[in-house]
C-alpha cells in the first residue's frame, strides 16, 4: 500500500478537474469527468464549467443543453444538477435505490407517504409523456385528480421536494425554459438513448469509478455523503466497492486508508505538490466532490466561512488545493479574504488568478484586493 501526502492528493485532484491545467475540453466532457456540475445557481454551474477552459467559451453550455447531451435534473444530495445525458440515468439508479421518501421522517416532513409518491410518480411521467409543462401548468394538471389537492403547496414550492424523487426514478427531468420559466418533461422522450434506470449493482461501479476518477482516494463514506447525504447502508457501499475487485486499490493518505483506481496509483504516487492559486466560484466541484468536511483540503475551524446557511457554498481561494479563503465582488471589486493564520497569494497569483475570473465572465480587467 503506497503512502501519500495530502497537498499530492489535492494535485492530483487539480490535475483530474481540469484546474491545472486548464483543458481545451468542451462543457459535455468536463461535467462528465466531475460526475455533475451542480446548477441551482446557473451561473455558477456556467463559472465552474468556464473555469477549466483554456479558452472559456460561454454558449458551449447553453448548446449543450439545446442538443440535449446536457441535461439538469434534481440528482446528488437532491440538488440540481447539470449532468451528461449519456450517463445521467446511472447516478439516478443509485439515487433512486436509497428510496429517502420512504423514511417517515421524509413523510412527516414533506407530507406524502412512499404510495403517494408512487402514484405521483405514475401520474408525472404520464402527464409529461411527449411534452414539456411549467410548473404551474404540471401542479394545476396534478391537483385536478383528488389524490394530489392536498399536496399542492408542496408541488408548487421552489425547493421541488415532492419533485425530487420523481426526478431520481427518471419520471421527470428540465426541459426547454421558455423565457425565465423552467419546464419539465420526462426524459424517456426527451433524451436519445433513454433507457429507462439500470439496476444499481449494475450502475454502482460505473459511478464509483467515475467518483474516484475525479475525488479519489476517497472512502466509501466519502462517496455516500457525496451522493446522498449518507442515506445508504454500510452493507450496500461495501458491496458497490468489493463489487470492482482489482479495478481499485487502497492507498495512505497520511496514514488513513482510502480507495483509488488502479489505473491512477502510479500517477498519484509521482505528482508533486501544487503552488497554483484559484479563485473558485460558489458550489465549484472541486470543493463539493470531497465535501467541506475534507481537513485535508479545509481546515475545520474554518469551515463555516465556505459551507454556510441554507446550504451556500461560498467562492473560495485554494493555494496549492487547500482553501485558505474566501472571495467575493463588491461594487465591482473582487475582495479576496484569506483566512486568520494563511498566508495571502503573492501579487502576481492573485492578479493571474482574478485574470482568469474576468475572462471567464467576459470582464476586461478585474483587480483584485485582500480585505
Amino acid at each position: 500500500m503506497i503512502e501519500v501526502s495530502a497537498e499530492q492528493v489535492l494535485a492530483w485532484r487539480l490535475r483530474r478537474q481540469y484546474l491545472e491545467p486548464l483543458t481545451d475540453s468542451g462543457p459535455v466532457e468536463i461535467v462528465g469527468r466531475l460526475c455533475g456540475v451542480q446548477a441551482q445557481v446557473a451561473s455558477a454551474a456556467e463559472t465552474a464549467i468556464a473555469l477549466r477552459q483554456r479558452n472559456p467559451r460561454p454558449e458551449g453550455v447553453k448548446r449543450a443543453y439545446s442538443d440535449r447531451s446536457l441535461v439538469k435534473t434534481w440528482a446528488m444530495r437532491g440538488t440540481l444538477h447539470a449532468m451528461r445525458s449519456a450517463d445521467v440515468a446511472e447516478y439516478l439508479s443509485l439515487l433512486a435505490g436509497a428510496r429517502t421518501w420512504t423514511k417517515p421522517a421524509w413523510s412527516r416532513h414533506f407530507g406524502a407517504t412512499p404510495e403517494e409518491v408512487d402514484q405521483l410518480t405514475e401520474s408525472v411521467a404520464d402527464l409529461l409523456d411527449g411534452q414539456a409543462l411549467s410548473r404551474d401548468e404540471l401542479v394545476s394538471e396534478l391537483v385536478q385528480d383528488k389524490r394530489f389537492t392536498g399536496m399542492e403547496e408542496q408541488l408548487r414550492s421552489g425547493w421541488g421536494a415532492l419533485l425530487k424523487p420523481l426526478a431520481w426514478q427518471g419520471a421527470l427531468c428540465f426541459g426547454p425554459s421558455r423565457s425565465s420559466k423552467v419546464t419539465f418533461t420526462n426524459p424517456a422522450g426527451f433524451l436519445e438513448n433513454w433507457n429507462g434506470l439500470p439496476d444499481p449493482a449494475e450502475a454502482a461501479p460505473a459511478v464509483v469509478k467515475r467518483y474516484l476518477s475525479a475525488y479519489g482516494p476517497a472512502t466509501p463514506d466519502t462517496f455516500d455523503a457525496w451522493l446522498s447525504r449518507n442515506s445508504n447502508k454500510k452493507s450496500t457501499l461495501k458491496g458497490w466497492f468489493a463489487s470492482l475487485g482489482g479495478q481499485v486499490v487502497e492507498v495512505r493518505v497520511e496514514g488513513e486508508a482510502r480507495y483509488l483506481l488502479a489505473e491512477h496509483e502510479d500517477e498519484l504516487a509521482a505528482t508533486q505538490p501544487s503552488r497554483a492559486t484559484c479563485l473558485l466560484g460558489a458550489f465549484d466541484q472541486f470543493v463539493l466532490g470531497p465535501g467541506t468536511k475534507d481537513t485535508h483540503m479545509l481546515a475545520n475551524e474554518h469551515r463555516s466561512r465556505v459551507s454556510k446557511a441554507a446550504g451556500w457554498i461560498a467562492p473560495v481561494l485554494t493555494q496549492g488545493g487547500r482553501i485558505t479563503g474566501v472571495w467575493e465582488m463588491d461594487d465591482g471589486n473582487l475582495v479576496v479574504t484569506p483566512f486568520p493564520g494563511e498566508q495571502a497569494p503573492s501579487s502576481k497569483a492573485l492578479e493571474d488568478a482574478a485574470a482568469r475570473l474576468a475572462a471567464v465572465h467576459g470582464l476586461v480587467k478585474v483587480t483584485p484586493r485582500v480585505g
